[in-house]
């Protein structure tokens, strides 16, 4: 087996019998990223850093008393402060932003021990489901180059899958660690909202975003959380919930689970082939001892509406900071205040975010506040409800991540309605703050199917067990894009 092909769990043992060094691991990992350049997964290679990590880790290693995770390269995707490293969002506006210090998700990783080889591309201020917003250009999904790895954690979840890293960051505002992970045939998990702190993860909507992994498997994802969560007195939304140990449950039967499928999820736009293979994913579960119960959730289908009203009136007041004064794109030679901000604004920003804060300020204005923001506030409630009574009934709750695989490139960018559909099993889960994460649950027509399982609130370690329980019954986790093996 090639070093690139493991997981976390076998990088980890290699590492501590010798094997290999971590200077090796992320000498072969960046020649990955070298020879792979084409995707456009990476916005920033931080080779220099990543070798000074790595003797850093060699050293913790000979001494016998390294955590876990030391010594394995990953990547960030470039929404998490990184100090001394351009932190771009994937925008214009912060192309020359270097930031000041880290994130606590980048400190927590770099206190676990784990080596930093770059920046992944996004979706611009992570407003996009395909990552064509980016100002560095779309990311291209390895399995079939002429479709977007989703968005808008696009480069992590091509990078993952290409296996250019063996794991990254992600975000997920409306479901973009899950799409992705979807498109590209890999494991994303978005936790509990609260549970990864958001302090220096720059901000898009600030009730919804949530930071999660992207790993080859759940137990991965589960080794990436145990390192990445916890209370954060640096931000305010931080849960003051102890982190257990996800990975002492993974083993743990499925006899007697009961698994909810919301009828609304397998409506009229559910791709066929879709649903067959979510269908065919479920029966696994049957095979493996769980019940299988219909449940409903009548609100949901008023997710996308309410989603892009509270996400985009939270932008609008997220990027008034962005201002070309104090940091970030200035415009050339302005004439007055005025001009500064009008001009900076307008050629930082992409079209995707102007239309974006054009609609969040609309909805936040005089005489629209309680016609809109307020109605969409309320509807979240409903679908908050509607998730609550189900999980009474259910342990999980599962249904599929995207209507369809993952679409060409361009094939929706003309149309932003179409392109905020791709995201309409996702959504409610962020509005109601839950927990949820994308698993490989098969292909259509060589491109991957992703399994959603929700959970209730903190209940990450349960997702996991789910999650892991199906990867020892099935290799669709163990699948790699052709010509990358």
């Amino acid at each position: 087996m090639t070093m690139h092909t493991k997981t976390l769990k076998q990088l980890s043992q290699g590492l501590q019998t010798g094997e290999y060094s971590s200077q090796e691991l992320t000498l072969a990992y960046l020649n990955r990223i070298q020879q792979y350049s084409a995707l456009n997964s990476f916005i920033s290679v931080t080779e220099a850093q990543a070798i000074a990590a790595a003797k850093q880790a060699d050293a913790l290693l000979t001494a016998g008393n390294a955590p876990l995770l030391t010594g394995i390269p990953m990547a960030h995707k470039d929404i998490f402060c990184t100090q001394g490293v351009k932190t771009s969002c994937g925008s214009k506006m912060l192309d020359n932003f270097i930031a000041p210090y880290n994130a606590t998700v980048v400190d927590n990783l770099n206190a676990a021990g784990m080596v930093s080889l770059g920046k992944l591309n996004m979706d611009e201020f992570a407003m996009g489901s395909s990552n064509e917003t980016s100002f560095y250009g779309t990311a291209y999904n390895p399995w079939a180059d002429n479709t977007v790895p989703g968005g808008s954690s696009g480069g992590s979840a091509a990078a993952v899958a290409a296996r250019l890293i063996p794991a990254a960051t992600g975000t997920d505002t409306g479901g973009s660690i899950r799409q992705p992970a979807a498109f590209c045939g890999i494991t994303g998990l978005k936790p509990t909202y609260g549970r990864v702190s958001r302090y220096g993860m720059i901000a898009y909507a600030s009730s919804l975003d949530q930071g999660g992994p992207m790993t080859q498997t759940a137990e991965d994802a589960a080794l990436m959380l145990q390192a990445m969560a916890g209370f954060d007195p640096k931000d305010s939304t931080s849960a003051q919930q102890d982190v257990p140990n996800y990975s002492t449950n993974l083993n743990n039967s499925l006899q007697d689970l009961k698994i909810g499928l919301p009828k609304e999820f397998f409506d009229e736009g559910l791709n066929n082939d879709m649903a067959t293979a979510i269908e065919t994913a479920v029966n696994e579960y049957k095979q493996m001892g769980a019940e299988i119960i219909e449940v409903s959730m009548p609100h949901l289908k008023l997710a996308i509406p309410a989603y892009y009203v509270i996400a985009p009136a939270e932008c609008s007041a997220n990027l008034q900071r962005m201002d070309g004064v104090r940091f970030g794109h200035r415009c050339d030679n302005p004439e007055d205040l005025n001009d500064l901000y009008i001009r900076s604004r307008g050629e930082g920003f992409g079209t995707e975010v102007k239309r974006r804060i054009l609609v969040g300020t609309y909805a936040l204005s005089a005489g629209y506040y309680d016609a809109h923001y307020i109605k969409a506030q309320k509807i979240r409630r409903l679908i908050t409800e509607d998730f609550t009574k189900a999980l009474e009934s259910v342990d999980v709750i599962m249904g599929p991540v995207t209507p369809t695989p993952a679409f060409g490139i361009g094939e929706k960018t003309a149309d932003p309605i179409e392109m905020y559909l791709a995201d309409i099993y996702t959504i409610a889960i962020n509005l109601a703050g839950l927990p949820a994460m994308s698993i490989p649950a098969g292909f259509i027509d060589n491109k991957p199917v992703g399994l959603q399982i929700i959970g209730n609130y903190f209940a990450e370690a349960k997702l996991l067990n789910v999650a892991h329980q199906y990867q020892q019954v099935t290799n669709w986790h163990q699948q790699t894009p052709k010509g990358f093996e």
